[in-house]
């Protein structure tokens, strides 16, 4: 029976780099692996971001994996609500609550210093006794990803992502619209609490950044995908260290695959993906999807070196495993490799723009492309697949059931 692999390094796209002499990231990169399989593969490029929607990896990634996000996404914050088993009811909205690091009104740092999620918990926890009640509660996530649940509110509000504001002040950015005034608010007491917590006060000592406030953003209200298996006919799983993925899979009826070792950074458990992946497939599992968040993560620190290395070890530490298996598979074997959006080192932030993707399948051979990388793809942008969400329905060869669900 046929096995499919997604392989998606998140934020890999970029532009040309003055550092890397006029290269972007991809093309300065040793990929020969990635390469191969625009050698032997179809290329192309994809618009997974509809017009309109804002360029995250949640609006992306819905589309990648074959669900149109104008028809079925609500926000970035109730995917991740799925993840975590938080309860929403019809009328309650989920936010996301960034742990970040503000100094002198600038934003310094989204992630306060990648802080562990061990001492994130903690201070989440100390939040929720402070400012937890009965129309607010905060549940911990993942390092700097927490969540924030409102109850019957509100999810009109305007926010912006902390890392699109990495070295602005944050006076102009703040949660405005109604409602808003009960975010600020939530925002402002938390700088008292974890001034005086005891995590934060190890961490100044130590020389890393503390986490100075809560940072709310992503907001929507539950929403309603079919499963994956309905729609397509197989039965999926997700591989990814962050709760927006794993919140996808919760929805679509895929399974979340956790691994042991797998922190949404660059010392992710590159090797323990690739062999989880494999294992769902041997184990009955028709496709997987496998996510890495580390090349977006050191797009949006605008570390060049970083990027570079985060696609490196994906070429180096993930594909030589999954073609090894997909050259000795008895059953036909594809991948398709992309990004969900470009993460330009330029702006430290997300774009809309097209993304190029490769299709390889173990059982043909086409005469590709020189290599995976824009340079070598961009001829083929007047081509572009304007509908994300089909590209899926082209990966299976058209394994669609009609049916709708995917918008």
């Amino acid at each position: 029976m046929a096995k499919y692999l997604v392989l998606l390094g998140d934020g890999m796209a970029d532009e040309p780099l003055e550092e890397l002499e006029g290269m972007t990231p991809l093309e300065a990169a040793s990929t020969p692996n990635m390469d191969r399989l625009a050698r032997e593969g179809i290329c192309g490029w994809v618009r997974t971001v509809p017009p309109g929607l804002p360029p995250g990896s949640d609006v992306a990634n819905l589309s990648v994996l074959g669900f149109n996000p104008e028809t079925f996404y609500t926000g970035r914050a109730p995917l991740e609500a799925a993840a975590m088993g938080v309860d929403m009811g019809p009328e309650d909205v989920a936010y996301r609550c960034n742990l970040v690091t503000v100094k002198d009104g600038i934003m310094e740092d989204y992630s306060a210093g990648h802080i562990s999620s061990e001492e994130a918990a903690r201070l989440i926890e100390a939040l929720q006794d402070a400012l937890g009640d009965g129309e607010f509660s905060f549940y911990p996530g993942v390092s700097y990803r927490h969540l924030l649940l409102w109850r019957g509110g509100m999810d009109g509000v305007e926010t912006t992502p902390p890392h699109d504001i990495s070295g602005k002040e944050i006076g102009g950015y703040l949660p405005r619209g109604e409602g808003a005034e009960r975010l600020v608010a939530l925002m402002e007491k938390s700088r008292e609490i974890l001034a005086r917590h005891p995590v934060n006060k190890r961490r100044v000592e130590e020389g890393r950044n503390p986490a100075t406030m809560i940072w709310l953003w992503g907001q929507g209200k539950r929403p309603r995908l079919p499963a994956f298996r309905d729609v397509y006919g197989l039965e999926g799983g997700v591989i990814s260290a962050v709760d927006l993925m794993k919140g996808l899979a919760v929805l679509l009826g895929m399974e979340p695959i956790n691994v042991p070792g797998a922190t949404g950074y660059l010392d992710t458990n590159y090797e323990g993906k690739a062999l989880a992946a494999l294992d769902f497939l041997s184990e009955g599992g028709d496709l997987v999807y496998l996510h890495i968040e580390a090349p977006d993560e050191a797009g949006h620190q605008g570390d060049v070196g970083a990027k570079v290395r985060a696609i490196e070890d994906i070429d180096s530490r993930v594909l030589p495993i999954l073609l090894e298996a997909a050259r000795s598979s008895e059953d036909p074997f594809s991948i398709l490799l992309l990004c969900d959006h470009p993460t330009p080192i330029g702006i430290r932030t997300h774009t809309a723009d097209p993304v190029p993707f490769v299709i390889w399948r173990s059982h043909q051979e086409w005469a590709g492309e020189e290599g995976y990388n824009e340079r070598a793809l961009r001829h083929l942008i007047p081509y572009t697949l304007e509908q994300g969400h089909k590209l899926m329905a082209l990966f299976l060869g058209h394994l669609c059931h009609g049916c709708g669900g995917c918008g």
